[in-house]
């Protein structure tokens, strides 16, 4: 608004300029009027391309502004544009993650065709230094019972202790407080494996004393105690402990599953 009101008042001081000059020429004789031309040109030149210039640069910056309000519809557009996309790439993560889940039972109930089984996963957790016990989605509405037999792809998870209509409390084998009779597989000889607070480690112990106990020794359920089938992986051995009494030796064992990283389950539904 400022530079056209500018502009126009130059073209006013122009245009009287011009007039002044006009009645000056009509007062002169003729043999003057080619200097008088000359010298009005280099007068009225330099101030009629000034008053372009002028012109010029506000056209131009009318232009500009123009331009900023279409680079700002276009830039809302392309924010729009940008949290659509990001909208549907959150969608393709959800649909990637069931997806994976689905992979994961699939697997499960092909490894374990021998029994019947419910696919679980885990909603939440319930951990300290003494217990590691955790909450499925499944629960009596979906023939789920307490003492079932809970697994994972590498081997035994725990069992059912309590349940609700939609939901089910599982037990580790790594709670403090769950004890599993097992065998080592090198030897078929009868041991008890314990929760332990250290590092989510089993103890095995009540290990008899001709049994020939060494690391890497596979550790699978017996089938005894009326929870457990015979035959599922619990671990393997990590360390051996001796003692002064070779009663009371017992081993370290590692767990086949990985408590931190398990997300999906199967629920033995039969023996």
């Amino acid at each position: 608004m400022y530079n056209k009101k500018k502009t126009g008042i130059i073209g006013i001081i122009i245009t009287v300029i011009i007039l002044i000059l006009l009645v000056f020429l009509s007062n002169l004789k003729l043999e003057n009027l080619s200097y008088i031309e000359n010298a009005f040109s280099k007068i009225v030149m330099p101030i009629q391309t000034g008053y372009t210039y002028l012109k010029n640069k506000v056209t131009g910056n009318t232009n500009f502004f123009t331009n900023m309000d279409d680079l700002k519809s276009e830039n809302e557009d392309l924010k729009k544009q940008n949290s659509d996309l990001e909208q549907s790439l959150r969608e393709l993560e959800i649909i990637k993650a069931e997806n994976e889940t689905l992979k994961e039972y699939l697997g499960l109930t092909q490894k374990y065709t021998n029994y019947a089984t419910r696919p679980a996963y885990i909603i939440s957790k319930d951990i300290s230094n003494y217990s590691n016990i955790f909450v499925i989605n499944a629960g009596s509405k979906d023939g789920i019972d307490v003492n079932m037999p809970v697994i994972a792809d590498e081997g035994l998870v725990g069992y059912v202790i309590s349940v609700t209509d939609n939901t089910s409390k599982v037990q580790t084998i790594i709670d403090s407080s769950s004890s599993v009779t097992a065998t080592i597989s090198t030897t078929e000889d009868s041991i008890i494996c314990k929760g332990s607070i250290d590092k989510g480690m089993l103890k095995a112990t009540y290990i008899p004393t001709t049994a020939d106990v060494a690391e890497g020794d596979i550790i699978e359920t017996s089938g005894m105690g009326g929870i457990y089938p015979k035959g599922i992986t619990i671990g393997k051995i990590k360390e051996t402990m001796q003692t002064s009494n070779i009663l009371d030796r017992y081993a370290l064992i590692e767990p086949a599953v990985d408590f931190n990283k398990l997300e999906t389950v199967l629920v033995i539904t039969n023996k």
